[in-house]
């Protein structure tokens, strides 16, 4: 059956029209709700949907406040400029595609934070075992792990050390949302302490709290 919507032109959509709105990336709330931001449409960043987005802010409410938000596979940087937006005091963004990286440069400018976002283009594995973690700011975190889901499955062992990782060196109080599908077993960070795992299909999320 043909799509009847129409565009505020009155002509029916096409391919082309909802290949644009599925492009379109924003904040959805806080100091910048409703801010655009800019996004290739590549197919190697998976934007977190808007629905899980607003629903993972939720929960955490006002725990991201004054802290230093890690977007770790930071894609469109939606997730730590969100978090900005929300209240955080910083925010480093770490996305290994770099042309990608380019692009989260442009939207930091736009949104005049330049002075509290740091964009690493990199590996976020390599990123991690080369930080003088003893140097970083003793501010709580709230870290985002939102990589491609086969990770998960392609480099399982690798995603678990980098979230045992910063784990260990994530000052008290610090937050983790990980982000993950079906084939991801939330058992596997048990050591880590209680997660409150969530699920919006295809997406599974887990939030945890660093007590240790």
């Amino acid at each position: 059956m043909a799509d009847r919507r129409s565009s505020r032109q009155g002509r029916p959509w096409g391919r082309a029209d909802r290949q644009a709105a599925e492009n379109r990336v924003r904040i959805i709330g806080g100091s910048l709700r409703g801010r655009r931001l800019l996004f290739s449409g590549d197919p190697r960043t998976r934007p977190m949907k808007d629905r899980v987005r607003q629903a993972v802010f939720n929960l955490l409410g006002r725990a991201v406040e004054a802290t230093h938000a890690l977007d770790l596979f930071a894609g469109t940087g939606a997730l730590g400029l969100e978090a900005i937006s929300r209240g955080a005091a910083r925010a480093t963004l770490i996305e290994q595609h770099f042309p990608t990286a380019r692009i989260i440069e442009q939207n930091v400018a736009a949104l005049e934070l330049t002075d509290r976002c740091h964009v690493a283009a990199g590996s976020v594995f390599i990123w991690a075992r080369q930080q003088r973690w003893t140097e970083w700011d003793p501010r709580p975190w709230t870290v985002f792990c939102s990589p491609p889901y086969d990770f998960y499955v392609t480099r399982r062992d690798e995603m678990l050390t980098l979230l045992r990782t910063l784990h260990e060196r994530a000052p008290v109080g610090s937050w983790f949302v990980v982000e993950s599908d079906a084939r991801f077993e939330f058992q596997n960070l048990d050591d880590l302490g209680v997660w409150d795992v969530r699920t919006y299909p295809p997406a599974v999320i887990g939030i945890h709290r660093c007590e240790r």
